[in-house]
């Protein structure tokens, strides 16, 4: 025993002393939180965020996350790891919905802005710094983050909140979708074949469903819309750093897609990071919840936003 643990209050002979460095930060969660209200049909459709906020007085840089579900789902519960890890390393992180199919484009991107422009206006309540703020997406949520970092048209912002800005100052795609057009490039015909059916996802994305006298379209029946429509559809003039990950062994999102987005982009001498993670595939759970991606997003943000 020694004096200095028997000043401690409450301190007993053989009782044993710890003493805890403050190494992280306390997170609080915010969840339900409404940003943006959608009247469809008669009916309001509430698109929701779930916000993990350090509890620290001073303005922080944000994230938000958009997640993934091939189209057809945005559960904001995803990614869960990830988000955590932002958090600790010392960004407000936002998980949000947003309209998926049967809604067509350009419904999802609006939304995506929409979530943009409410955190910047409600930035002193979150302890947000609107100066800086990035965005994130896996899969169909990377495309979602692509869009957010390189589509810059007046039509996407609609709704409340006009007079913020709906610009992000950093992004980060895990295997997301660049190019609505070929996102089985490279992979077998029967892939081939299914990404040129009009009830494939992306054709009911861009086109909609078949209804009534309309049979429906394929991707490729309007190249023009369909690039308009992706990431690689918007990729000149200056642009927000940009990092793109993706797995070698991808069997449902071609890295191709990755590749040739950054090559074009550095054509373009835009500042962009492209990392191919060695045999992942898409959404592998033994992968990409690993500390070694989760570290390496967090760095990434934190040169680029808080540094």
């Amino acid at each position: 025993m020694t004096k200095q643990n028997s000043q401690l209050f409450g301190y007993s002979k053989g009782a044993q002393v710890l003493q805890v460095p403050v190494q992280e930060l306390p997170l609080d969660v915010i969840n339900q939180v409404v940003f943006s209200q959608v009247l469809e049909h008669n009916a309001m459709l509430q698109l929701c965020m779930t916000l993990i906020v350090p509890r620290t007085p001073q303005p922080k840089p944000a994230i938000i996350y958009y997640p993934g579900g091939g189209f057809t789902s945005s559960k904001r519960d995803q990614f869960i790891e990830m988000r955590v890890a932002l958090a600790k390393t010392g960004f407000v992180v936002a998980a949000v919905e947003y309209r998926v199919v049967p809604h067509q484009f350009p419904a999802p991107i609006i939304d995506g802005k929409a979530a943009i422009r409410y955190l910047r206006q409600h930035a002193k309540e979150f302890t947000i710094n609107p100066d800086r703020i990035g965005v994130l997406g896996d899969s169909a949520g990377g495309y979602m983050a692509q869009m957010m970092t390189l589509a810059e048209s007046e039509e996407f912002d609609q709704g409340d909140f006009l007079n913020q800005s709906s610009a992000v100052q950093a992004g980060v795609s895990i295997y997301g979708i660049s190019n609505l057009l070929n996102i089985g490039e490279g992979f077998n015909d029967k892939l081939q074949q299914v990404h040129q059916s009009p009830a494939v996802t992306e054709a009911l994305l861009v086109h909609g469903a078949a209804f009534n006298t309309f049979a429906g379209a394929s991707i490729q029946s309007d190249p023009d819309r369909a690039l308009y429509a992706s990431p690689m559809g918007h990729i000149d003039g200056a642009k927000p750093p940009l990092l793109l990950m993706h797995g070698s062994d991808d069997p449902l999102v071609s890295p191709i897609q990755s590749q040739q987005l950054y090559e074009q982009l550095q054509e373009r001498e835009a500042l962009v990071d492209y990392i191919i993670v060695e045999k992942a595939g898409h959404a592998d759970d033994d992968v990409w919840y690993q500390p070694a991606i989760t570290d390496t997003v967090c760095q990434w943000f934190k040169r680029h936003l808080l540094d």
